[in-house]
């Protein structure tokens, strides 16, 4: 249960990258709610974080969860603000991937 906790958590940190590249890209009171989005997603992937590392290695939980954030803001950067998708970007978003993976596997 715990890893799906953590799971979200680090969904929610994607949010929070994309709510910050939203306010970068707007002005007025269309920021600021992208802002608001940004530390309500912040608080949530916080706790949620918290919860999970009451039953889970802090190393392996914090490396998941700033791995699945670097991924799915990476990922996000790619189809949402049309950030290059070159060779080597996707080729070390698959070995993070891969890391985190294996840190599941080997993790008790």
């Amino acid at each position: 249960m715990n890893w799906f906790v953590l799971i979200i958590a680090g969904l929610f940190e994607v949010s929070f990258a994309f709510c910050l590249g939203k306010a970068k890209e707007t002005t007025g009171g269309i920021m600021y709610m992208w802002y608001g989005g940004f530390f309500v997603s912040l608080t949530i992937s916080m706790l949620l974080l918290m919860k999970a590392t009451q039953s889970l290695p802090i190393g392996t939980a914090y490396a998941v969860w700033t791995g699945i954030g670097a991924v799915g803001t990476v990922l996000l950067g790619i189809l949402v603000f049309n950030e290059p998708a070159s060779f080597w970007r996707i080729f070390f978003i698959t070995t993070l991937i891969a890391s985190i993976v294996g840190l599941k596997i080997v993790s008790h």
